[in-house]
């Protein structure tokens, strides 16, 4: 067995180490939470300090004539390559949350330990998300290659969001606090909506329990939601960030309290409250069986209401939701009946939210009854406009997509766009330089154009 300084075994070395490590956090803690920490204190941490600095320099001493028995003497690791923690060539380095780099295997031990903090700065961490860092991996596959060596091959551990005991008990203290006075209610949801913003594997921790997400809303119980605007604010941005891990969309959308609580942010809550409330609906309804439980539940009133006369921020929350919502084919007659089609025409011929709100109405020119209501409240000639006038092939695909379903469904509509096609030859325009999609359903408007014509000509 290899033996390093002081003729230690490496096991002994490792040892020695992680002993002076847990004495040095011991003594750093003791400096930085006692009110009146002695001199003998921070004595003692700088000498701990110094001896693992010691251990440090001779372990890699050590490596370097082991190399050299090896006959690789002239290769020496560039510190810049090796991990701080383990201080061996990294095989697959990572960023961590202070943008420290560390090999994946020795920082996500440092982690599973239970450590919150970053190893070389001591800052508490924000979250445990580990990045690759690429710029320094090809830097040591280039050295590597240099020297004559094969680049080291990544271990891979799939956890990059290591969830402790500590978490889980922190987690269970917050939700605690969620039963207790309105100062702790505050406090702790503040804690949970940065938790879970910047922290996945929190995210993760509620889909371990059916009681987390009761708990975590009891402030909120059915009348009480906009009692404290900005408790509710934090609850629902919490729902929010739950709702982004993938394990969590179903269990947050069956839960009975969610969908109704999110209805009822749409409608009273503040600005923010409401954005995240629509931009949470959008998030869950990226699954199918989420889009018939939240058409079902009556969300597409107010998220239209929303649509109407909300803030910019909250609206485009609402127009993805809506979008999402649509896809599913009974969702869209409950949009229609809601008004949809009168709400985003006018907010489009206002010049707003046009690219999103097209994409809706392509969505819903499907529906018999969307097509009939846009016949009637005068879309041809917005939709005609936009083809004209925006430059973006998207929303001209969009335009062309409805005023195709138009004409199918509508002959005596086919007269305006005759005229508008003799003044203008915008399909014919369309037609040749469109999307594919745009090319067909062009060409399809204008053969209708054409065959309308023949008939007048023959009963003429």
């Amino acid at each position: 067995m290899a033996k390093t300084g002081a003729g230690l075994t490496e096991a002994e070395t490792a040892a020695e180490e992680s002993s002076l490590k847990k004495e040095l956090r011991r003594l750093v803690g003791a400096i930085i939470d006692g009110e009146d920490y002695t001199v003998d204190t921070a004595d003692r941490a700088l000498q701990t300090l110094t001896s693992l600095k010691a251990l440090k320099l001779k372990r890699r001493s050590v490596s370097v004539a082991l190399a050299a028995a090896n006959g690789a003497a002239t290769t020496v690791v560039p510190d810049e390559f090796r991990c701080p923690v383990s201080g061996e060539l990294m095989r697959d380095p990572v960023v961590l949350a202070t943008g420290q780099t560390y090999d994946r295997s020795s920082i996500q031990k440092w982690l599973k330990d239970g450590q919150r903090t970053c190893p070389q700065t001591q800052q508490v961490l924000s979250h445990t998300v580990l990045t690759p860092n690429h710029l320094v991996r090809d830097m040591i596959s280039q050295w590597c290659k240099g020297q004559g060596m094969d680049p080291p091959n990544p271990v891979h551990d799939s956890d990059d969001n290591v969830i402790t005991g500590s978490d889980r008990t922190h987690l269970n203290s917050l939700l605690e606090k969620m039963s207790s006075s309105l100062s702790d209610q505050k406090e702790a949801a503040k804690q949970l909506r940065l938790l879970t913003k910047r922290m996945p594997s929190f995210r993760a921790l509620f889909s371990e329990s059916t009681y987390a997400i009761p708990q975590l809303l009891y402030p909120l119980s059915p009348g009480r939601a906009n009692a404290n605007p900005d408790l509710q604010e934090d609850l629902i941005a919490t729902v929010l960030n739950l709702s982004i891990h993938d394990d969590n969309k179903k269990l947050v959308a069956e839960n009975p309290l969610v969908i109704p609580l999110l209805i009822e942010s749409l409608k009273f809550g503040t600005v923010e409250t409401r954005s995240s409330a629509a931009a949470t609906l959008f998030t869950l309804s990226a699954l199918d069986v989420n889009k018939h439980i939240i058409g079902k539940s009556g969300a597409l009133g107010p998220l239209i209401g929303l649509l109407e006369i909300g803030h910019p921020l909250a609206m485009k929350d609402a127009a993805s939701a809506i979008f999402n919502l649509c896809l599913v084919p009974e969702n869209k007659g409950r949009a229609i009946r809601e008004g949809a089609i009168g709400v985003i025409l006018k907010k489009i011929m206002d010049g707003v939210l046009v690219d999103e709100l097209l994409a809706i109405l392509a969505i819903l020119s499907r529906h018999q009854k969307a097509v009939e209501e846009m016949g009637e409240v005068g879309a041809i000639s917005c939709l005609l406009s936009i083809m004209k006038e925006n430059t973006c092939e998207r929303n001209k695909e969009n335009c062309v997509v409805i005023l195709h379903a138009i004409c199918l469904n509508d002959r005596s509509k086919l007269w305006e766009i005759r005229e508008e096609e003799n003044a203008s030859g915008t399909l014919s325009r369309l037609a040749e330089t469109g999307t594919s999609r745009a090319k067909r359903k062009a060409i399809g408007i204008l053969e209708r154009l054409d065959r309308t014509a023949s008939l007048f000509s023959l009963s003429a």
